[in-house]
């Protein structure tokens, strides 16, 4: 069994375990295999499928500069959190490391806040898997196809930690397995080697023959910046549910090594081979996909429905993996005392039943909103949740910061995975994700969310400051004595 516990603060003195330690704790069911397909899928969202085709609308053949731009940013923060989970893996992650490097109020926002998104996530992928599954059997309404998965992927999340990791796997799996193909396959079309292709294949043509590699101008790399940043989300899953498994340190370090290749070939590859199949300002891109317009242009029948399938996989494997990473945040932030305390109860399988259906119960909710208030009420969530993405990436840079200096001092052995050229390309990353903050501020299309996902942070920040200052953020829930994390498997200091 893997142990979670709450990390000690700066300058405190851990106590030692007591002999009557609680069972409420979450236990190692995830298989290697699954933590490699959780870290492999984890970068891959349906808005992939789904919202690249606006990117490459709005900037043309140069939005391969604002995935790669996006993907560097990604990198180092994934290099930054490895650092920090394989020294420590908790099921908080980031949250709980912030806790104690920035302060209860930072781990106590952050963690809040990245709940929020996932839980919104839930209702937005929830009503998209509806409408693809509506569009196949139209008998069965689109709140009900909503609700019967939503239902399915609770039952699992309950079952077991083992469940949740072999139902990601098979999702995974599914988008890896389709995204590779498209990029073979697509490669030999571009080139003219595919029999059979409809598509003239022209080489890299396409990257230049419709008004350069930049048609609308430099400044539109940034603005694709806005348009992809959101679609990478979820990378960091791994770090939590590594906490799960019977060797965090071991998936932790893979995941964080493997992270480069994985955002180069299933970003920068397939989006690289959409607009090398056709024109960046192809028609057939905005209105029927970017994958499905370069399906359809070599010539592979029944590409709709072929894509809708690898989507609705990507849609479940999104609802799949948000429903678990919500409660085991939810979790730590109810080992913490930042959470009712019921949410830091296991059952006997180590399954946080409360956490879990509270998150649930939330993107249940937020799925009403959407059929009921979709322009008013949903919108809002949507858009007050939408830059949390780059708030979690900040806070991680911050932490980080002062979490080598505190690893070093208590346990330098625990450095297996280091951020490459400390602190300075810390401090460069910090200043990518500022810049980015900042240009949605000035942006038209930006504008709103950043504003409303600022009012939210900052009502969340203040109720944070608020708990600390009044002493209700103090403790745990159950009053118990706070423990060191419990070794890694493979760590030099385990006994």
């Amino acid at each position: 069994m893997t142990s979670q516990q709450t990390l000690p603060k700066e300058g405190e003195q851990p106590e030692e375990p007591s002999q009557s330690q609680s069972s409420d704790e979450l236990k190692a069911g995830l298989k290697n295999r699954h933590l490699s397909m959780i870290a492999i899928g984890g970068v891959i969202g349906a808005g992939l499928f789904v919202g690249s085709g606006a990117g490459i609308a709005a900037a043309g053949p140069a939005i391969l500069l604002s995935y790669a731009l996006v993907g560097l940013m990604v990198v180092l923060v994934m290099r930054m959190l490895g650092e920090m989970a394989a020294a420590n893996p908790a099921s908080g992650s980031f949250s709980e490391y912030a806790d104690r490097a920035i302060g209860r109020w930072a781990g106590f926002s952050i963690g809040w806040l990245y709940w929020f998104f996932w839980v919104v996530v839930l209702a937005v992928e929830a009503t998209a898997g509806a409408v693809i599954l509506e569009g196949w059997i139209p008998a069965v309404p689109q709140w009900a196809w909503a609700l019967l998965v939503m239902v399915v992927l609770t039952a699992t999340n309950l079952a077991s930690v083992g469940s949740y990791g072999e139902f990601e796997f098979w999702f995974a799996g599914i988008k890896v397995v389709a995204i590779g193909a498209f990029v073979v396959i697509g490669l030999l079309a571009v080139f003219g080697l595919l029999p059979g292709s409809d598509n003239p294949g022209k080489g890299f043509a396409h990257l230049t023959d419709s008004g350069g590699f930049f048609p609308e101008g430099y400044g539109a790399i940034l603005t694709g910046v806005l348009m992809v940043v959101f679609s990478f989300m979820g990378s960091e899953i791994v770090t939590l549910a590594a906490g799960e498994s019977a060797d965090p340190q071991r998936a932790v370090r893979k995941a964080t090594n493997s992270v480069i290749w994985r955002i180069a070939v299933f970003y920068l590859g397939s989006i690289f081979v959409v607009l090398t199949l056709l024109p960046w300002n192809s028609k057939a891109i905005t209105e029927d996909g970017s994958y499905i317009a370069a399906l359809n242009s070599i010539g592979i029948p029944h590409a709709g429905q072929i894509m809708n399938f690898i989507v609705l996989t990507a849609v479940l494997s999104c609802l799949n993996s948000g429903l678990y990473t919500a409660s085991r945040m939810a979790f730590s932030l109810g080992k913490r005392g930042d959470a009712p305390g019921a949410f830091a109860r296991t059952d006997s399988r180590g399954v946080p039943r409360a956490a879990i259906l509270s998150s649930v119960l939330f993107g249940f909710v937020a799925v009403f909103f959407n059929y009921r208030w979709p322009d008013t009420v949903f919108a809002f969530l949507l858009n007050s949740s939408g830059a949390v993405a780059l708030f979690v990436w900040l806070v991680i840079c911050c932490t980080q910061l002062r979490m080598r200096r505190i690893i070093e001092r208590e346990a330098p052995e625990k450095l297996v995975v280091r951020m490459w050229l400390f602190p300075w390309l810390t401090r460069v990353t910090i200043g990518m994700i500022l810049f980015v903050i900042v240009y949605m501020l000035f942006d038209d299309t930006g504008r709103e969310q950043m504003l409303l996902s600022l009012l939210v942070a900052a009502v969340v920040v203040a109720i944070a400051v608020w708990r600390d200052r009044t002493g209700r953020g103090q403790g745990n829930p159950r009053g118990k004595p706070q423990q060191k994390p419990a070794p890694a498997a493979g760590d030099p200091t385990r006994t």
